[in-house]
């Protein structure tokens, strides 16, 4: 349901609404996940002003337990408003989320201290910021860029992803050593244009780090269809501390939920974001969007890494089928809650309820487009 946005609106909520919930030092993790209950949605105003930005095209979120705080990515390549992130308080109930008020705006800096290019201006440096998380330990941000893939004769740009580490005022700090598949090529090797690293969590106590590619990569096989074609994408496990990558893992994807219309419109299935639940276990998101349809079909499903081949080593998974993918099973089908859904990309857990149970909280990217919605949509977790 829309909210007003007014100052004295959202103060009164934050009055009466702030007490009911519990803080902790750091996110809960909920190891146990049952079921995940539904709670309620909140809707961001379509081109909301805020700090002479444009908010939209929120992709990622994460939160700051000790601070009550999210730290929300925005995807704008630099075109509307300098690449950015938003720092926000969201006040929440067991009733849902009574109101949203954005705290501050940082630009994602170069090394240089420079914000980003746009692509008219620099396309080969230009970013795709997609994920953010927050390391209460360092007390640093991580943030990740897909790169971009144009092969167009003399127009072609081809600009590698890249996982950044920030301090929380955007300034950059060092980079993490991507894994030689995950270098961009002008032939169909490697990554395939945005469907590069769009989700990342922390795991083992901000250790490591997992990141995902969204699609598969061009050697190991084909992109999701609406037939089970055996799409396989890839997980990174980083160390945080020598920022190398450690081990990779194989998670198959669903089929397209829906066909396209017209047959030959876009369509795609993949992976926004994931999210540890502790031992090797993560929520991953898989998201499916087919032309013709507005909402997505969103679907949570339970990851084990456990058993799964470390596939570091494995160059191509459609010439080397000899391994064993993550395990999964499906938690929530969000057509299943009978209200739309949109352009869902991050996911975080959020506060405790007063009944002590921890929260799930997902944001939906509207992609800057005025027939979608940038959602909050908060859950309950049942273990």
């Amino acid at each position: 349901m829309y909210r007003s946005n007014s100052f004295l609106f959202c103060l009164l909520l934050i009055i009466t609404s702030c007490s009911n919930i519990k803080k902790t030092t750091t996110a809960p993790a909920a190891q146990n996940i049952s079921a995940i209950k539904f709670l309620g949605e909140y809707h961001i105003p379509y081109n909301l002003n805020y700090n002479n930005t444009v908010v939209g095209g929120l992709s990622g979120i994460d939160y700051d337990a000790k601070n009550n705080l999210y730290y929300i990515i925005c995807d704008d390549r630099s075109d509307r408003n300098p690449a950015r992130f938003y720092t926000a308080k969201i006040f929440v109930t067991a009733k849902g989320i009574d109101s949203v008020k954005f705290i501050n705006t940082m630009n994602l800096l170069q090394p240089d201290n420079t914000v980003y290019p746009n692509n008219k201006q620099d396309a080969a440096n230009t970013p795709d910021p997609e994920a953010i998380r927050y390391n209460p330990v360092l007390q640093q941000l991580v943030w990740s860029s897909e790169g971009e893939r144009i092969v167009k004769g003399k127009d072609t740009v081809l600009a590698n992803p890249s996982l950044i580490t920030i301090a929380t005022n955007g300034k950059f700090k060092n980079y993490f050593q991507l894994p030689a598949n995950l270098t961009m090529h002008a032939i169909e090797k490697g990554p395939r244009q945005n469907g590069v690293l769009e989700g990342m969590t922390f795991a083992d106590n901000y250790n490591t780090v997992f990141v995902n590619i969204e699609e598969p990569l061009y050697e190991d096989g084909p992109r999701a269809d609406v037939t089970d074609n055996n799409a396989y994408i890839r997980i990174f496990k980083f160390n945080v501390n020598d920022k190398k990558n450690i081990s990779q893992y194989a998670y198959k994807l669903e089929p397209v939920a829906y066909s396209a219309n017209p047959a030959n419109g876009f369509k795609i299935n993949g992976v926004p974001d994931i999210l540890s639940i502790g031992n090797n276990k993560l929520l991953v998101i898989e998201r499916s969007f087919s032309t013709g349809r507005l909402p997505c079909t969103i679907k949570v499903f339970i990851t084990e890494l456990n058993a799964a081949t470390n596939i570091k080593d494995v160059a191509s998974l459609k010439e080397n089928s000899n391994f064993i993918p993550a395990t999964k099973k499906l938690l929530l089908n969000m057509d299943d809650l009978g209200i739309y859904i949109d352009n869902v990309e991050g996911v975080t857990f959020g506060p405790i309820l007063p009944n002590g149970h921890k929260t799930l909280l997902f944001v939906a990217d509207n992609n800057f487009a005025a027939l979608e919605k940038a959602q909050l949509l908060l859950f309950e977790i049942m273990e």
